[in-house]
Parts: structure tokens; C-alpha cells; sequence
């Protein structure tokens, strides 16, 4: 990477970081006063209007900073770059069943990718005021200080979050819950793959399987396992960028044992 173009993206990292901050402040705002109305856009797939508020502001600030970059967001339709192929992928709100049902685990998450290449992440817990944040190359920050994934070599000692969607449905979602557990893993479910993604970068989890998440609910997490030392499964592969892919995340000592207790088509060890 040119030194101009490492330069871009400390900025993209920048404007990110200060991006997420200000919208999970309003987003923490509307939570605590629960001044919104609650909808579903599918089964368990709940929307605010904190949703659309909170991407269109972050969409506005991103646009006025970098107006040739593209944006992807979980409530709007898809912007092309005008220059390049790079895009900013955002999920206002990734946790919106929580943060319909006022429990206070959601977030923020912004990524930047271009050329098929995670470049920037960004994950903000307005709740917590937790910061997760980084650029490739440039390591992975907790609030400023580094992280690091676990250290785990072995699942028998693992928390592992098991991410649960409707289009794998109930079926392979308690199959794929029982072959994580049988491993002698400590399996989860939080209701926000950002977060148990940042979670992972930062060791407080070992582990992440899913078998389809979207791209704005994932690749600012992506980016921080791996500069935090972890593994991830190629998400970007075929139409990972606009339809999804099934997802393994975890401390490298144990990617072997997770990818053959996943199971995944297309995903192996």
C-alpha cells in the first residue's frame, strides 16, 4: 500500500471512528427515552426509525468526507463509487431486536472495503462506550489499546456464539447448535454479530459460526479478528459483498476444530 493511499485509509479510520461515536450517542438517546415505534420487515426481523435515522446520518457525514466513495446500508438502497470500486458497508443499528425490546446490546458498525479487501472496521457500544476499531496493516484497538484474540487451542474450553437467521431456518440452526456443543464448547446467542464479532478481536469469545450473515452486520468485525491475530472463513468469496455467506470467525488455535464442527459448504480447514 502507496503511502497516500495508507494515508486515505487513516483517514477513512478517523472519520469512522468519530462517525460511529455520534451516531450511537443519538441511537443511545432514543434508547433510554424509547421514543420510537417498532416494526417488522420480516419473521423476528424487527425496524425502527432509528434505523433509517441513524444510517441516513451516518450515510450524510461519510458522503461529505469522501463523496466518490460507494455506500452499502442494511435500510437503503446501495450508492456506487464514482471513482474506484471502494464502498462503506453500515449497519446503523446491529442488534435492533435487542434494542426494540430495550436490552442494552446493539451497536454501531461501519467497514470500508475496496478491491475485495476489508480496509477499515468500526464498532461502537453506545452502552458501554466501547470503541472497537481498525484498518488493515494497522492492527485492531479496544478504546485506543490493542487486542488480541484468544489464545485457545482447544474447543472443550471455547465460548463459541452459534448466530441464528431465518433463512437457515430453525432446523440447521439447532443442528449446527448441537454440533458446537458437542465439541464441548459453551455455545451463545446475543442477538448482535458485530458485537460477537468484536468480541472475538478483543478475546472475550473464541469463537463465531453462522451460516448466512449480510455484509453490514459482519465486515467491520471481520477486519478486527484478523488484525487481532484471529481466523476468518473468505466471506468476500462468489456474492458475499451483496447477498451474504455463511461465516467462521475464531481464535486461530482452535480454526480447524471449528471449521469441521461448522460444517460449512465451501469452507474448509
Amino acid at each position: 500500500m502507496t503511502k497516500g493511499v495508507s494515508t486515505l485509509m487513516e483517514m477513512r479510520l478517523l472519520a469512522a471512528q468519530a462517525i460511529a461515536r455520534e451516531a450511537g450517542t443519538m441511537a443511545r438517546r432514543r434508547f433510554v427515552d424509547q421514543s420510537f415505534t417498532v416494526g417488522f420487515k420480516g419473521p423476528h426481523d424487527y425496524l425502527t426509525e432509528v434505523d433509517e435515522e441513524t444510517e441516513a446520518f451516518i450515510a450524510e457525514r461519510l458522503m461529505q468526507a469522501f463523496p466518490a466513495d460507494g455506500f452499502i446500508g442494511e435500510e437503503s438502497k446501495a450508492r456506487p463509487a464514482s471513482e474506484g470500486d471502494g464502498a462503506w458497508v453500515v449497519d446503523p443499528i446491529d442488534g435492533t431486536a435487542n434494542f426494540a425490546r430495550a436490552l442494552p446490546y446493539f451497536c454501531v458498525s461501519i467497514a470500508y472495503v475496496a478491491a475485495g479487501k476489508v480496509e477499515v472496521g468500526v464498532i461502537y457500544d453506545p452502552m458501554r462506550e466501547e470503541l472497537f476499531a481498525g484498518r488493515r496493516g494497522g492492527g485492531a484497538r479496544l478504546n485506543g489499546a490493542l487486542m488480541r484474540a484468544s489464545e485457545a487451542a482447544a474447543l472443550a474450553i471455547c465460548s463459541v456464539e452459534v448466530g441464528w437467521n431465518v433463512r437457515a431456518g430453525p432446523e440447521q440452526f439447532v443442528d449446527l447448535l448441537r454440533r458446537v456443543a458437542s465439541t464441548g464448547a459453551s455455545p451463545s446467542r446475543t442477538g448482535s454479530g458485530a458485537l460477537a464479532l468484536a468480541y472475538v478481536a478483543a478475546g472475550r469469545r473464541d469463537g463465531f459460526v453462522e451460516h448466512h450473515i449480510n455484509a453490514w452486520d459482519c465486515l467491520a468485525g471481520i477486519l478486527l479478528v484478523l488484525e487481532a491475530g484471529g481466523y476468518v472463513s473468505d466471506y468476500l468469496r462468489g456474492d458475499g459483498l451483496t447477498k451474504g455467506n455463511a461465516l467462521i470467525a475464531c481464535a486461530a488455535g482452535v480454526k480447524d476444530a471449528l471449521i469441521a464442527a461448522a460444517a460449512f459448504e465451501g469452507i474448509t480447514a
